[in-house]
């Protein structure tokens, strides 16, 4: 980025900008915009967000009249790269691989035109803005960059789901893991099985603060998206070039499930009849049955589900696999005439039977299955992806054994980790993650060869909130670090201990200003504002380097 460039405090940061001199470019109330073939999602998002926000209307052009915005998908660029050129004559031009490269080109040119240009109206008033002259060059690093949403510990409205969707736009991040179900809530409708959100949606109380704390919320709390918002949520995606990847987890993290009906637990162990969906944080015992009952059921679930995501947007569904205590089962006469009926190889070998059951049940439906890493446990589903969360272990035997990775080690990006060791960080748990460690955060670990490396297909960060119970607990734990992570995805940085940390800050800068402008109650640089620190109440933080694992 050269020099005249950097107060734009482009996040993340393109491949290459070259300023060129003049005056640059001035938008303003006669500037038209042509959209080309393929990039209509473009042209009505530059209207309704960014012409809203600076009061010009963009009026249709024609692609040969000089001093507008022009939109055009170019097939020989990267699909999701683009070319932006700003001139005092020629106007701006976006060009992309695709529909995507097209709408990330837009998002760049939203930041050049200031942080006015994040708001929901005109805040500086509807005067001209002039735009540098200058040429970027642009393309992402992964493909997969991604953000897990845990919405079942606590629910997020409909709203602010959407809200979280630009905020990932923003950023050029194109996948949302949507968290949808846990032993604490079941949060999507499935008309053939009411009792999912009827009973499954709801618990008496919440634990405040990390499990180990004595405090409760003691208001009932739930919520649940009907299938018309679940179709909004995955169109509003769509049209920013989003994939909405579902988790419909199991056989662990199904307490609501089995609270609602109890025939899917293991009923010849314990009274399932009367669990409710969980009340606390951490591992429930309780687990699906591995029973044609189970896997009908959830079958039926699926069926709904691929409605609901169709493959055109949703072609991953997530079927967890993690976190399955396996002592129900030992003691279980039913689970354990499964494992002998097929010759698995123990409690391990009839949880990776489930996913397997699964993976070839959605393979013949035309989409993949991807699951946390325990899926590697009594050996993998073929077409199986993996999320790496436990560190990059699981990652990299997956990439060895030729299977598709998404690297999201818990140690480096999972954001409900606090952000800083300081005593006022708010319910503070797992390791100190600052923005710095997450910019320095390489999702490739170096021992895998260029094959297996090959396998890594992106990255994500991870927000797991059992101690967000608000939008604004969100956004605490989540910006600005985000803004650090999206850069390791989308940019071609250098090794770790090479990175300009400093420019970053110095970009995050103006970055912070958009932040504000959108509303975000991200932590400051210099720590948490008085309302947003949580003082008595228990976290759970872990000292020292995190492992590297």
């Amino acid at each position: 980025m050269t020099a005249d460039l950097t107060s734009a405090g482009l996040v993340p940061a393109p491949d290459s900008a070259e300023t060129a001199g003049g005056d640059g470019f001035v938008l303003d109330t006669a500037t038209t915009l042509y959209a080309g073939p393929g990039t209509g999602t473009t042209e009505r998002w530059l209207r309704s967000a960014v012409g809203a926000a600076v009061g010009l209307p963009f009026a249709p052009g024609d692609r040969a009249a000089p001093g507008g915005i022009t939109l055009l998908v170019d097939d020989t660029l990267e699909p999701e790269g683009y070319r932006l050129r700003i001139g005092s004559g020629t106007g701006v031009e976006i060009r992309g691989g695709s529909g995507a490269g097209v709408f990330w080109g837009a998002q760049t040119l939203r930041q050049l035109l200031g942080p006015d240009a994040f708001r929901a109206a005109p805040a500086g008033g509807n005067g001209p803005r002039t735009l540098p002259a200058v040429t970027i060059e642009d393309a992402p690093r992964f493909s997969w960059r991604g953000t897990m949403l845990d919405v079942a510990r606590h629910f997020t409205q409909k709203t602010d789901v959407l809200r979280f969707l630009d905020l990932l736009a923003a950023h050029k991040l194109n996948v949302f893991h949507f968290h949808l179900i846990d032993d604490q809530g079941w949060r999507i409708e499935i008309k053939r099985y009411p009792r999912l959100t009827e009973v499954g949606a709801w618990r008496a109380r919440s634990k405040w603060g990390h499990r180990g704390s004595d405090l409760w919320d003691e208001k009932p709390h739930g919520g649940y998206y009907t299938q018309d918002d679940i179709r909004e949520i995955v169109a509003y995606a769509a049209e920013r070039h989003i994939t909405v990847v579902p988790e419909i987890g199991l056989p662990g993290h199904s307490q609501a499930a089995i609270a609602a009906y109890p025939e899917l637990g293991n009923t010849d162990v314990t009274d399932t009849a009367a669990l409710s969906p969980w009340d606390d944080w951490g591992v429930s015992p309780n687990v699906l049955a591995p029973t044609d009952t189970t896997l009908r059921f959830y079958e039926g679930v699926l069926e709904e589900v691929l409605e609901l995501f169709p493959a055109s947007t949703s072609p991953y569904i997530h079927m967890g696999g993690d976190e399955c205590p396996k002592d129900q089962w030992k003691r279980s006469a039913t689970a354990q005439a499964r494992i002998a009926e097929h010759g698995l190889d123990g409690e391990d070998g009839l949880q990776s039977w489930m996913i397997r059951h699964f993976d070839d049940w959605l393979t013949a439906r035309g989409r993949r299955l991807i699951g946390w890493d325990e899926i590697l446990e009594g050996g993998l589903a073929p077409g199986a992806t993996v999320s790496s969360w436990r560190g990059y272990g699981g990652g990299i035997t997956a990439a060895e054994a030729g299977h598709d990775v998404v690297m999201c080690p818990e140690q480096y990006v999972y954001l409900d980790h606090r952000q800083d060791g300081g005593p006022d960080e708010p319910m503070p748990l797992g390791y100190v993650r600052t923005l710095e460690d997450v910019y320095r955060f390489e999702p490739v670990p170096p021992t895998l060869s260029p094959e297996a490396a090959a396998h890594v297909i992106g990255t994500q960060a991870n927000v797991w909130t059992e101690v967000m119970q608000d939008r604004s607990r969100v956004d605490y734990q989540v910006f600005p670090r985000l803004a650090a992570f999206a850069e390791v995805a989308w940019s071609a940085l250098p090794g770790p201990a090479e990175r300009d940390f400093a420019g970053f800050e110095a970009r995050m800068g103006a970055h912070y200003r958009r932040l504000d402008a959108l509303g975000v109650a991200y932590r400051p640089p210099g720590g948490p504002l008085p309302w947003q620190k949580r003082p008595g109440v228990k976290g759970f933080p872990r000292e020292g380097a995190p492992p590297n694992v």
